[in-house]
């Protein structure tokens, strides 16, 4: 029998993880603590079970996309075709039509789960691409003269001050199908990985208040590998190669701590961002489908 339950407690939340790092063994899990943190009142997370055997999940939220949530069936490779994805995307759905959006996302990893979310009506509206950075003996860029690199180790009080000047402009300016937002709260915690690999440009021509931010967030399951974190330049300092001196400092920084593997998710329409990627070596791996439907839809389809 097919059992359907939210996830309560922590050993329910590590067996959520348990199905995201096979289902998306390319990408950095969330820790329980971490998944935890990002809940609100509008979360749904779910567990699939039969005969008390773990066989999947599910999620569903608020977006981070304006006026949008998002929905995440995840059943594992052994269990598909099965109708298991949609009884779950089913209890998703109803979740997410009661928060007051526009439309519902998904994201689909592969083509088979590209048909999944279409046989279901949804539609691609954008993709993302992830592009990869084999490390070797990174060496750090030399001095500018223009700003100094600090830490957020270093320099704590910094990263709610680049949450005004600079995540607010990122926001704004990310080439997604509609604005982002994160509160302060959600950047105090799911944007930031440990401080000491979190890198700010300050401006030392004057001011010395920050102009730019990247860094590099760890997979402490997969510890010889890191995802890219937000990297912003603030837009008065953009074209001056400060982007690409970040990103060497962080690479060099995984050097040092012994990481082989650092990724990055850059959207379609980020150009700008996906060149910079291939002119300091990365190279192209996967591509995820954003999908859409509209709220005011009645969810059908079959198949898993």
């Amino acid at each position: 029998m097919l059992t359907v339950r939210r996830a309560r407690t922590d050993a329910d939340f590590a067996l959520v993880r348990q199905v995201r790092m096979a289902v998306m063994p390319y990408e950095r899990a969330p820790s329980v603590a971490e998944m935890r943190a990002s809940l609100s009142r509008d979360s749904l997370v779910l567990l699939v079970e039969r005969g008390g055997e773990l066989i999947g999940s599910g999620a569903a939220d608020r977006s981070s996309i304006t006026g949008a949530a998002t929905v995440s069936p995840r059943v594992l490779p052994g269990f598909r075709r099965q109708g298991i994805g949609s009884r779950v995307l089913a209890h998703l759905w109803a979740h997410a039509a009661t928060l007051g959006v526009a439309r519902v996302l998904g994201h689909a990893d592969d083509e088979g789960s590209k048909a999944f979310a279409e046989r279901h009506g949804f539609a691609e509206v954008d993709r993302q691409v992830e592009q990869v950075r084999e490390i070797g003996d990174e060496k750090l860029p030399p001095p500018r003269a223009d700003v100094d690199v600090v830490t957020v180790a270093q320099r704590p009080e910094l990263w709610d001050v680049a949450y005004d000047e600079l995540a607010s402009q990122a926001f704004e300016d990310m080439a997604l199908i509609a604005p982002m937002h994160a509160t302060l709260a959600e950047w105090r915690t799911t944007w930031i990985g440990d401080p000491a690999a979190m890198f700010l440009a300050l401006d030392a021509t004057g001011g010395g208040g920050p102009v730019a931010l990247a860094g590099l967030i760890a997979d402490h399951d997969n510890p010889h590998r890191a995802e890219n974190a937000l990297t912003v330049v603030r837009r008065d300092w953009r074209g001056r190669g400060v982007a690409a001196h970040l990103k060497r400092v962080a690479l060099a920084h995984a050097a040092a701590t012994g990481l082989t593997e650092v990724y990055t998710w850059t959207q379609r329409g980020n150009a700008d961002m996906r060149a910079l990627n291939t002119h300091l070596g990365y190279a192209t791996r996967l591509q995820s489908f954003t999908m859409s439907r509209t709220v005011s839809d009645t969810l059908g389809g079959a198949g898993s």
